[in-house]
């Protein structure tokens, strides 16, 4: 399938947490969005990896996008090999994303961190003739945008998800098995900061602190390693 835009990320539930309302607003205007992430999660404190399943499941439904699927890495040892390139290449020279969403490479989280230059370095690996993957052409994304997880970052845009916040809530919320549900959280698991009520209220002072920035109610920033080049005609839309 070709899509328009293809996020990664290192466990399924990072897009929601970190940019879910930027992938609901492209499929609201007609783009198509995948998403790919790189481990199941195997290693996370909450939940199973039947449960994560349903529920990666579930919150792609919520978000309305064309794909999804899973590079099967070992969660907690995401490594920048030959082999694990490859992989990362088929997928992007079957989807030919015009724009390649991943973790920017400064966070707390080795898996974040070591994912990101994994993802530019096959991205631009991706465009290399000479490197044969069968019958796939060559193709590398016209550019890679970076999201924010733990760690502040240069900004070079923040998309205004005023419209999508809600959306992207219901997303993040068909994780059941690692986020605060009330009455229904699961007292026999240990509890994490992302299972307490902290961690919704973080999701939304998050939220509203980039939307004030660009004068909106909620938005997600954005990094580019690149010069973004602006049409005169949008000057006063940024």
């Amino acid at each position: 399938m070709k899509l328009d835009a293809l996020f990664i990320a290192s466990h399924p539930d990072d897009i929601e947490i970190t940019c879910a309302g930027t992938a609901i607003k492209l499929v609201d205007e007609g783009r198509k969005v995948g998403i790919l992430d790189l481990t199941r999660g195997e290693l996370s404190t909450r939940g199973n990896l039947k449960t994560r399943k349903k529920e990666t499941e579930d919150a792609s439904k919520a978000m309305g996008i064309h794909y999804r699927s899973n590079l099967g890495l070992k969660d907690g040892c995401i490594e920048n090999t030959l082999p694990n390139r490859i992989k990362l290449i088929k997928i992007i020279r079957e989807t030919k994303p015009s724009i390649l969403f991943a973790p920017y490479p400064s966070d707390r989280h080795t898996d974040h961190i070591n994912a990101s230059k994994f993802i530019r370095e096959s991205a631009f690996l991706s465009g290399l003739e000479k490197i044969k993957t069968g019958k796939l052409k060559a193709h590398r994304p016209d550019k890679v945008f970076y999201y924010r997880h733990a760690y502040d970052f240069p900004i070079s845009f923040i998309v205004d998800i005023s419209d999508t916040f809600a959306r992207k809530i219901e997303a993040i919320s068909c994780y059941g098995s690692q986020f605060f549900r009330g009455n229904e959280s699961s007292a026999d698991e240990p509890e994490t900061y992302i299972s307490t009520k902290l961690f919704w209220k973080d999701i939304e002072t998050r939220g509203r602190f980039f939307g004030f920035k660009i004068g909106t109610e909620f938005g997600e920033p954005f990094f580019c390693y690149e010069d973004l080049n602006i049409n005169a005609n949008n000057l006063f839309t940024i």
